[in-house]
């Protein structure tokens, strides 16, 4: 749908049809602006921001104020984020090759990885620049990682190894950057594969099943608690000139059925970009209990692969609110 001026008002379609909510975090004042890597929601829709600044989480209540932050100190390079079902959240550091497990309030419970030693590149050990996190029903902890391997971990809840698998590759049960994963309610687990452009799916002890195509660097990916919960995934676009603003490509937020089909996508043409609909590189999402839908985005980071000859804005979009609405 679009306003008297040609501009969308809302994006998506059918039941997955949202309205942008333009500037929607309320950041605190001594806020200095930079990549939000993800983002999730507790039971009381409250939203957690994981940062690339210190205090590394950012928290705000659903209309957008802020309410906290906390994580002075511990974090070097927020990544990935995974809030539990008994809200705990787990908090990937790539750059400290670590998973933490928190309470809401910043606590250290656990923390999974030797801090500040990254395995040797492509050796399968746990971790080299891990990526992020997610549960089975039963609680043990699946990470992927992530850049510089190739390889999903698997821990039980008190974080004692249990297996690994994976390898460099383009085959079935092989990756090219695992940047995003995710469990449901079976115990399926869901690999965003970015850098072969597609979405792989495994048992609980790592036999391949599936794999998803159709899909452009799948770089966030968020599935919601309960049986045969839907899928939304985060592609970044293009980066190299020869494609670079192509259309069809992203980035974009597209949102599938648990069996891999296309059920909307939020974009517009062309995609990246600051206008409303689009995006620089949606890396995080998650959704509250009214079906709204938050998007982090690495927007700092990507502009320079992007919009090489343009100077970086000093304000981009970072953490945005689309609104689920009835259908259009």
């Amino acid at each position: 749908m679009k306003d008297g001026t040609g501009s969308p008002t809302t994006f998506g379609s059918g039941e997955y049809t949202y309205r942008l909510v333009e500037g929607w975090a309320q950041w605190p004042d001594d806020w200095k602006p930079a990549d939000v890597a993800a983002v999730g929601v507790d039971s009381k829709d409250q939203v957690y921001a994981f940062y690339r600044g210190d205090p590394a989480v950012m928290v705000f209540n659903r209309d957008g104020s802020y309410l906290r932050s906390w994580g002075h100190g511990i974090f070097k390079h927020a990544h990935g984020l995974h809030m539990a079902p008994d809200e705990s959240i787990y908090l990937t550091d790539d750059f400290d090759h670590t998973v933490r497990k928190c309470t809401c309030d910043g606590k250290v419970l656990l923390t999974i990885g030797e801090p500040g030693k990254p395995a040797p590149f492509m050796s399968g050990l746990p971790f080299r620049r891990c990526t992020h996190t997610a549960l089975s029903p039963r609680g043990d902890i699946y990470v992927s990682d992530g850049y510089g391997n190739a390889r999903i971990h698997k821990y039980s809840p008190d974080g004692k190894p249990l297996l690994a698998w994976g390898e460099p590759g383009s085959g079935p049960g092989q990756f090219n950057l695992p940047h995003a994963i995710s469990c449901d309610a079976d115990g399926w687990v869901y690999v965003a594969d970015r850098e072969n452009h597609r979405i792989q799916v495994f048992d609980g002890n790592g036999r391949f099943e599936t794999q998803w195509h159709d899909l452009h660097r799948p770089s966030g990916m968020f599935m919601p608690a309960g049986k045969c919960p839907i899928c939304y995934v985060g592609e970044i676009g293009p980066y190299y000139e020869f494609s670079r603003g192509a259309p069809n490509l992203g980035p974009r937020v597209s949102i599938l059925s648990n069996d891999g089909k296309l059920l909307a996508r939020i974009t517009t043409e062309p995609a990246h970009g600051t206008k409303p609909g689009q995006f620089i590189s949606p890396h995080g999402m998650t959704v509250d209990s009214r079906g709204d839908l938050y998007v982090a985005e690495v927007a700092y980071t990507a502009w320079p692969s992007l919009f090489p000859n343009q100077p970086k804005p000093a304000r981009l979009r970072v953490l945005q609110k689309f609104e689920r609405v009835a259908s259009a």
